[in-house]
């Protein structure tokens, strides 16, 4: 256990007079305190640094090198309320779990002296014995007689089955060409062929029969290997669930209150039932764990990301992230017990007070203007939206009404229907694409070239719901046209035209590497947070249903 004195470092001068936040970091939207980012700051400067330890994280001149790694500090109030930070990383860095400065793991799976390292050598130790048996000289040696038991008796039966088959032939042949025999001569030729077809059928029999034991005890003499070999990957597996549940239970996390949880009983209650690979091994948890341990208040918190990018999330150097959901969630939930902790802003309305204006309205569809941080359809904690809003106000519509949606935090331009039969045709028109849809970005920094096309795979974060990853494996196709309008105040404004509509598409193709290698302005995450997302669906153009015009409608940016 590493002592106190060794992982708590000084914030920085000039922190002396900041204001201590009035609650904890709420850990999955947020943005970090002046305190926290002196804190990650000061650990960014350490990491420029020489240091005792070696790890590239993809930074050099050449991009080349192993990929980043996310960290995180901790602001914790110790003796007479004086103010340190911790510092700890995610997994392993430069194949340790332990490096000074940092905080250990809550569980160190690599500790020699540990059950886990314990049980996992007598798990291996089960191993080499099961390979042993599956290499036994004479078990191969007895499925390879086995092999060619079956084989030799399956062509011994096959030739007995031709004579017998070419027997019953020669004595239809007899039979035919016995028309001109006296009755005497035919009963004899009838008893002698009958006789011979007995023969032939028992002798069959036999051989079969014979054969059958042939292979029997070749089964036999190879099962009293398979019977050793299967009893030992059972008890491999006892042996291996034992040990898992063994590290479910005693990988423990406590809470402000001083409650402990194993890392199965949190997980039980989720709707996997039990840990992603990983679970426990971020930052905020190994952070709260050692501050919690040794009676250290926490304050901040902040994780941010150090190096270059994975290949398929998005993470951008030296940017602050939130704790991601499934791994981290269930475990800090547990561990935030008992601190007081800022809201959580998504549980807050943030339509309350906006309005929506209606570019234009018939008998049979509107198209709005939609703001930006207001939900298209209702969520899983606020129902106010465009479909609640115009459900409100047209009492008389029918159908799902909302055609397409925008995300949240993207304003513009939307389409809804007031009649059931004028959805289902514009969604036909959706589908088949003949909608034509160009929204405009603001994006941080420069973009390397004019126009082009970005195609980039993407499907869910299955550990950090609602994030999008690119995946050549299982992602869906997402393909979207840009443009640069011009560049603004060291940023570039460019338009964007979807044409696939997948979700997160433009913020992704955005921030990607591969895509444009730009966030968004204000993409909190993919980006950095900032006032608003600048994301705007600037123009749409489609048939009408009814009157089958061509109808376009454009809305000016408002950023």
């Amino acid at each position: 256990m590493a002592n106190p004195t060794d992982v708590l470092h000084p914030l920085p001068p000039g922190t002396e007079s900041t204001p201590l936040p009035d609650r904890f970091t709420f850990p999955f939207y947020y943005r970090p305190h002046t305190l926290a980012v002196a804190a990650a700051e000061d650990l960014q400067a350490h990491l420029r640094s020489d240091k005792s330890w070696d790890a590239d994280f993809g930074l050099d001149a050449d991009g080349t090198g192993r990929q980043g790694k996310m960290f995180g500090v901790l602001v914790v109030a110790h003796g007479d309320e004086e103010l340190s930070y911790l510092a700890a990383y995610s997994g392993k860095l430069a194949d340790s779990n332990h490096l000074p400065g940092f905080v250990p793991p809550v569980y160190d799976l690599l500790d020699e002296r540990g059950f886990y390292r314990s049980g996992e050598s007598e798990i291996n130790a089960v191993t080499l014995e099961l390979e042993a048996l599956q290499a036994n000289p004479a078990y191969i040696r007895a499925k390879q007689l086995l092999e060619t038991t079956r084989l030799e008796a399956e062509q011994e039966l096959q030739r007995e089955r031709q004579l017998v088959k070419a027997g019953k032939q020669r004595r239809r042949e007899a039979r035919e060409a016995a028309a001109d025999l006296s009755p005497t001569e035919l009963e004899a030729l009838e008893k002698r062929l009958a006789a011979e077809s007995i023969r032939q059928s028992y002798g069959l029999k036999d051989l079969k029969r014979a054969l059958e034991h042939r292979v029997q005890l070749a089964e036999e003499d190879v099962s009293r290997y398979e019977i050793a070999i299967s009893r030992t990957e059972k008890r491999r597996r006892e042996m291996s669930a034992a040990l898992q549940d063994r590290i479910f239970t005693e990988y423990a996390f406590l809470n402000a209150e001083g409650q402990t949880r194993g890392l199965g009983s949190i997980f039980s209650e989720t709707v996997f039932g039990v840990p992603p690979a990983g679970a426990g091994e971020c930052a905020a948890p190994k952070l709260l764990q050692y501050a919690f341990i040794h009676g250290l208040r926490p304050i901040a918190l902040a994780e941010f990301w150090w190096g270059q990018s994975p290949g398929s999330e998005i993470r951008q150097h030296g940017h602050y992230y939130p704790a991601c959901k499934g791994k981290c969630e269930p475990i800090l939930s547990h561990m935030l017990q008992g601190l007081e902790v800022d809201e959580n802003p998504l549980l807050v309305n943030p339509a309350r007070g906006k309005t929506l204006r209606i570019v234009y309205e018939d008998d049979d569809l509107l198209v709005i203007d939609k703001p930006h941080e207001f939900l298209s359809v209702p969520g899983k904690h606020i129902q106010d939206s465009v479909y609640q809003r115009i459900r409100g106000q047209y009492p008389e519509a029918t159908g799902p009404l909302v055609v397409h949606r925008l995300d949240m935090s993207t304003s513009g331009l939307l389409l809804v229907t007031k009649r059931k039969e004028v959805h289902k045709q514009l969604q036909r028109q959706f589908f088949r694409r003949s909608v034509e849809k160009r929204y405009q970005a603001l994006v941080v920094g420069a973009v390397a070239g004019t126009e082009g096309f970005i195609d980039l795979p993407l499907r869910g974060d299955l550990d950090d719901r609602p994030r999008q990853i690119v995946c050549s494996d299982h992602g869906k196709a997402a393909r979207t046209r840009w443009k640069v309008v011009e560049a603004t105040g060291g940023n570039t404004r460019v338009d964007l035209w979807p044409v696939t509509g997948r979700t997160h598409q433009l913020r992704v193709h955005c921030a990607h590497p591969e895509g444009l290698g730009a966030a968004i302005v204000g993409d909190d995450l993919y980006g950095q947070p900032d006032d608003r997302l600048c994301l705007h669906a600037a123009w749409i153009a489609f048939v009408h249903p009814t009157s089958r015009e061509r109808m376009a409608f454009e809305s000016s940016v408002p950023f």
